[in-house]
């Protein structure tokens, strides 16, 4: 079971590195790392097992943070109906987005990051992603909100930006133009 001793921080040479893609099918050593990734996001939601372990709670979890430096990333978050999408995908890449941007109003955290980083961070509002399950099979995603904003977060740890690398250094908290603000 992974524990927060377990993820890098930031200033890890790691974070700033492009992640290899995974063979497929993948490997069981390869298939043990990303369920152990979808593990820690869901056991970190869990307050009781949280506390116990000590776990930051998070809604994903990509392999680089965990200083391995394989595309696969876990997410475990409700869109803004209640439903629950999670995904643990290997080689996960966004196929296509909206030109409309949206931003999380309360900014963005991350599990290898422990100062915050106040300020909006511009994603795009809509994304369409693939991405291989633990089987091998081919996974399509279209995302919208705070799910389309989560595997944004994630995949971009697979190419070594961090979320504040988006965020306006000069003017952090300025409007983002056109931008659906959402609320978390």
């Amino acid at each position: 079971m992974l524990t927060m001793d377990d993820i890098i921080r930031d200033g890890h040479p790691t974070l700033r590195k492009t992640a290899l893609e995974v063979s497929l099918p993948p490997s069981e050593e390869d298939n043990q790392i990303l369920a152990s990734l979808l593990e820690y996001v869901i056991n970190s939601q869990n307050s009781e097992v949280a506390e116990k372990f000590g776990l930051r709670p998070g809604i994903g979890l990509a392999a680089p943070q965990i200083n391995i430096l394989k595309r696969m990333i876990a997410v475990h978050v409700y869109d803004e109906k209640g439903n629950l999408l999670s995904h643990a995908l290997f080689n996960p890449r966004i196929v296509s987005h909206s030109v409309e941007k949206a931003y999380l109003t309360s900014g963005e955290g991350c599990l290898s990051v422990d100062e915050p980083h106040p300020g909006f961070v511009p994603r795009y509002a809509r994304v369409t992603v693939k991405g291989y399950d633990m089987d091998g099979n081919e996974v399509k995603l279209r995302l919208k909100g705070l799910p389309a904003i989560v595997f944004q977060h994630e995949i971009d740890h697979l190419n070594g930006i961090m979320f504040y690398d988006h965020i306006d250094k000069d003017n952090p908290h300025r409007p983002i133009e056109n931008a659906i603000p959402i609320e978390r």
